[in-house]
């Protein structure tokens, strides 16, 4: 039994980056946007993470874990909302193609990340850049009095650090927007057929805009969330390791819904840590294979399953042009 819980344990935390970068994409993609720029995005916000809290440190002479964990999150979502208005700009502005443009960020944003993370390792003592003891503690697993006490469900339930509640309450939230919030319905209509959400009066490009920054910030979270959480506050080379891509392949996963999002990411998450609790006798490279083989396996299982409900959006990936309406 504390194996089981312990792989629960070890799953929602590996897991939890997922959410981030599959909610996000979620959103974006239901505004007819395909970005495949998300492994980029999450390095950005990761370094942009790392980067507000670990400066906001230097400078307090008594820093508050807690205020290093808001500027932490509020860093990586505007760097993460910075690299999807780019995307933006070339693909709705300009009309680029969408896929060679997510490549494009991709690229662009491990440089960037990796450029920046070791301009701070470069102005280190210790040749690193890493936050402090205080800092830590912002970002470990919280003590809810009475709550983490319960046997069994005291830990599975209420022993987390507060990035992974604010995954939940975010996929929680996205859901009911989508469904059943006024604005939510028209960015899903601007998704399904611009034209006519175009005719009916709904400000096509506002929406895709708004959904795609807003999309790509919370992705940016995601990449923070490795960075503080997953590494310790500690900058890595590639520390993102693929976990975008996963992420892209977990909206297929998830059918475009954000409370499938948070099954998926559960078992992805269980996938990319397997080798530390489910010993099989077999090389730890196979392990690594794991998550990957399942999104190949999920994106031809769902691809058979031609059911319009686990469909993409209609206009997804296809460029809107006014002037065709």
């Amino acid at each position: 039994m504390d194996s089981l819980i312990n792989l629960l344990v070890a799953a929602v935390l590996a897991g939890t980056p997922l959410l981030f970068g599959t909610l996000g994409e979620i959103l974006t993609e239901k505004s007819g946007n395909l970005n495949l720029g998300v492994e980029g995005i999450m390095f950005m916000g990761g370094v942009a993470g790392l980067a507000g809290a670990y400066y906001y440190e230097r400078a307090a002479q008594d820093p508050s874990g807690l205020l290093a964990l808001l500027i932490a999150i509020v860093c990586a979502f505007l760097c993460g909302a910075f690299g999807s208005l780019i995307y933006s700009v070339l693909t709705v502005t300009l009309r680029a193609n969408q896929n060679v443009t997510g490549l494009a960020l991709t690229i662009f944003g491990t440089g960037f990340a990796n450029f920046f993370g070791e301009v701070m390792a470069g102005q280190s003592e210790s040749g690193y850049a890493a936050v402090g003891d205080t800092v830590k503690a912002a970002f470990a697993g919280i003590h809810i009095p009475g709550l983490s006490d319960i046997p069994v469900a005291g830990r599975l339930l209420f022993s987390y650090n507060i990035l992974v509640y604010l995954g939940v309450a975010a996929a929680l939230a996205l859901s009911w927007f989508l469904r059943r919030s006024r604005k939510g319905l028209s960015l899903r209509a601007v998704g399904e057929s611009p034209q006519t959400a175009d005719a009916a009066g709904i400000n096509v490009t506002r929406y895709k805009y708004a959904a795609t920054c807003v999309g790509g910030g919370i992705c940016g979270i995601g990449g923070m969330y490795i960075v503080m959480v997953t590494c310790g506050g500690i900058w890595v080379h590639d520390c993102v390791g693929g976990k975008g891509w996963i992420a892209v392949a977990l909206v297929i996963f998830a059918m475009w819904s954000p409370a499938r999002a948070l099954l998926g990411s559960l078992v992805f998450g269980a996938l990319s840590i397997m080798r530390l609790y489910v010993p099989l006798g077999i090389p730890t490279q196979l392990y690594d294979t794991f998550p990957y083989v399942a999104t190949v396996l999920v994106l031809v299982f769902v691809s058979l399953r031609r059911r319009r409900e686990n469909q993409p959006p209609a206009s997804l990936g296809v460029p809107y042009f006014r002037e065709d309406r």
